[in-house]
């Protein structure tokens, strides 16, 4: 099967660099790549696989071993006389549904208990050494996989203890992960474990656009001749890798250039070094690529605006970026500084006057990674001078360019303060005459504060997360289970109880336990999953008439960035005037949510029926999606219904399709008509106010359970009646009466 070649990859000069560099050295940490859906990250990562030259392994071991330097302690060896053979570099796809055991390897319980044959099984770290490990999709792995990945990915090795056994084995690969931000973003602390990252999108020039369906329907419709046309330009790119990864041990850092590099990441006020150290890595490669023996200005530029736009500081709700400008001002800085300290040097040296020079291009763009003028005629007779780079005059602007979805607002700025034009402000609302409903207006959010848990009663099977009680793979142990597939989670004590009751049968005799299949037991965990919040915020006048708007819009944002804490899927219903809106469809991403609430207007009269019946609409269908996600409804409102029907049937509704819910009650002032209170009553839930949302202390939770909203951990008994919680001496008892 052939794939898509590399070099005929129409622009995306970025991408292909940072994938380049990170093929000449691993030890940078792998690229993220950001982008919007149908950017052909997916090709690009795929085609990278097949111009990596081979590589020689051990034959018949499963930890890919060089047999130049066999690694002494691989769980396959040793290798001393052992037989080479040569194969293409692996490409390894992990899956969004994979697990633990999938990804690191796992001892085979069943195996071990049964046979008392120890026998592990690698995963898919110890298939991608040497290689490349695709993640697609990576935000939506949890973050506990993502984890593990960035810590072999940084050392090079996996270490697995698990299920009794310890095993080392090298895992040095090109990592690659893709996502689209639309789908939500990577916790801060893992998005920094990255080492480079690449923002793609579309290219908006129409010449380009034309070129990139052109090759891709000369590909679709005769792929093995396509890429037969690009195959001297992907030999000759596969060679300039190998030379660079050969050559890079050689390249030098001068301690000019390292303070350059210091200097640019302190000037960002990026935490902690890992920064440093991996641009420090990325221009090292960078030279090598080159062709150069040491680091030059050059490098460290394109090496920083890789390294530094997911890593710089910014608000909750900012999408990672780097402002060019910014990076040439910190560049310029530093070049000052290391000129004053040094007065002997007279000037730039050719180095800086080519930065200059390239300061239009892509950071790094190199011309020789795509077909140039001496490419193969494309499938239509024309030359391959608009290849590559060739077609893409003006590069894609980089991450925090300005752009579309670079960002929300920060929470708490006034980033609508005023309204589009024609509105009048909040105050001017408040001064309508009683009885009319108040015009339209925006209202910009206070600041944002600590929110406290709310979460869904009772206990879930959802995905892992941080916010309601339920079942999950990690976690403490409440009870065991008999397993459904494979064993993965022994549970011993469980397991003894159940085999202590046949031992006489099965004719044991002396010490030990005669164990069988269906004697084993699995743990059952439970932790915390995420959940889907869906907001229903009224934005009617009453609630911009008296200027709640921003307090309301302030509590959301905390309780947004709760959710974006505790892994939950988001959405928002807004209704005010004769209708409700789905504002945001339930999502991962939110940053999108925060950007639609700060820019929301309100005014108009307040059909709350409609409201709910929309959140009731949105929550069945989300459940027919996604039934193992249970949902929590978030209501605030003065509790007013002023346009359609009364709000007791919806609630009604909602009530008796089990939805958890929550009332906000955002009425305030002296006089207050209590009706949120019935509104609460009629969905079942508990009834809050703005101020309890920012209150220290244990969390309300939406329904029955034991008093004052403390719940007690029960202690669980497994589905096949054993009583897991009869501790120790009830188990020694067992075993001494089976005997």
């Amino acid at each position: 099967m052939s794939l898509f070649p590399f070099s005929a990859i129409v622009g995306m000069d970025d991408l292909r660099l940072a994938l380049v560099l990170n093929a000449i050295s691993p030890e940078i940490g792998g690229v993220l790549v950001r982008g919007e859906k149908g950017t052909a990250k997916s090709t690009a990562v795929r085609a990278l696989a097949a111009v990596l030259p081979p590589v020689a392994v051990v034959a018949g071991c499963r930890f890919a071993c060089d047999p130049e330097r066999p690694v002494a302690d691989c769980p396959d060896g040793p290798h001393a006389s052992a037989r080479a053979v040569t194969r293409p570099t692996r490409l390894c796809e992990l899956p969004v549904g994979t697990t633990e055991d999938r990804l690191v390897g796992s001892l085979d319980i069943e195996r071990a208990l049964t046979s008392g044959v120890v026998s592990f099984e690698p995963g898919l770290l110890a298939a991608a050494h040497r290689g490349v490990l695709y993640v697609d999709e990576v935000n939506l792995l949890h973050d506990h996989l993502v984890d593990l990945l960035l810590d072999a990915a940084a050392l090079g090795v996996a270490h697995v203890e698990r299920d009794g056994v310890s095993v080392r084995h090298d895992a040095r690969f090109v990592l690659v992960g893709t996502m689209n931000p639309e789908e939500g973003e990577l916790r801060p602390q893992l998005l920094d474990r990255f080492g480079l990252t690449v923002q793609v999108a579309a290219p908006r020039e129409t010449a380009a656009r034309a070129e990139v369906v052109r090759r891709r329907l000369a590909f679709d419709a005769a792929p093995e001749a396509f890429a037969a046309g690009y195959a001297a330009v992907e030999l000759e790119l596969s060679a300039r890798i190998a030379a660079a990864r050969a050559a890079l041990p050689a390249v030098r850092l001068p301690d000019r250039e390292l303070t350059r590099i210091a200097a640019v990441c302190a000037a960002f006020e990026v935490d902690g070094l890992r920064a440093d150290l991996v641009t420090a890595r990325a221009a090292l490669a960078h030279a090598a690529w080159e062709g150069r023996a040491e680091v030059t200005e050059m490098d460290v530029r394109a090496a920083a605006a890789l390294a530094l736009p997911h890593r710089r500081r910014r608000n909750p709700f900012d999408a990672p970026g780097l402002d060019p400008g910014q990076l040439d001002a910190a560049l310029d800085a530093a070049r000052q500084s290391l000129d004053d300290e040094d007065p002997d040097r007279d000037g730039p040296d050719v180095d800086d006057l080519e930065v200059g020079d390239r300061d239009d291009a892509s950071p790094g763009g190199d011309a020789d990674l795509g077909p140039d003028a001496g490419a193969p005629a494309g499938p239509d007779g024309q030359a391959g001078a608009d290849g590559v780079d060739g077609v893409d005059g003006d590069p894609d602007p980089g991450p925090g360019g300005g752009g579309p979805g670079s960002g929300a607002p920060a929470a708490g700025e006034a980033s609508a303060g005023d309204g589009p034009a024609g509105r009048p402000s909040a105050d001017q609302a408040a001064s309508a005459p009683v009885g009319t409903a108040a015009p339209e207006s925006v209202v910009a959010p206070s600041a944002t504060f600590r929110a406290r848990r709310l979460e869904v009663p009772g206990v879930g099977r959802g995905v892992p997360g941080r916010r309601s009680r339920a079942v999950t793979g990690a976690g403490a142990v409440v009870g065991a289970q008999v397993p459904a597939g494979r064993l993965r989670d022994p549970h011993v004590v469980a397991t003894l109880l159940a085999a202590a009751p046949h031992q006489a049968a099965r004719g044991r005799s002396g010490p030990g336990l005669r164990l069988s299949p269906a004697d084993l037991r699995q743990a059952r965990r439970e932790g915390r999953e995420g959940n889907l919040v869906l907001f229903a915020v009224d934005a009617s006048g009453s609630m911009a008439a008296r200027s709640r708007m921003a307090a309301v819009k302030a509590a959301v944002l905390s309780l947004l960035l709760d959710a974006y804490q505790r892994r939950d899927k988001i959405g928002l219903v807004t209704f005010r005037g004769e209708a409700a809106q789905l504002a945001l469809p339930p999502t991962s991403s939110v940053d999108v949510a925060a950007a639609r609430l700060a820019d929301l207007p309100a005014g108009g009269r307040t059909p709350l029926a409609e409201g709910l019946l929309l959140a009731h609409r949105t929550l069945a269908r989300e459940r027919l999606r996604d039934p193992s996600r249970r949902a929590l409804l978030v209501v605030l409102t003065d509790g007013r219904h002023t346009a359609g029907p009364a709000p007791g049937p919806a609630a009604q509704l909602l009530a008796r399709s089990g939805v958890a819910a929550v009332v906000v009650d955002c009425e305030t002032g002296r006089v207050r008509l209590g009706l949120a209170g019935a509104l609460a009553a009629g969905l079942g839930a508990p009834l809050l106010t703005l101020a309890d949302l920012t209150a220290p202390g244990a969390a309300p939770h939406a329904g029955p359970d034991t008093p004052g909203g403390r719940r007690s951990r029960p202690v669980a008994a497994g589905p096949d009646g054993a009583a897991t919680g009869a501790g120790l001496a009830a188990t020694v008892r067992a075993l001494r009466d089976a005997a």
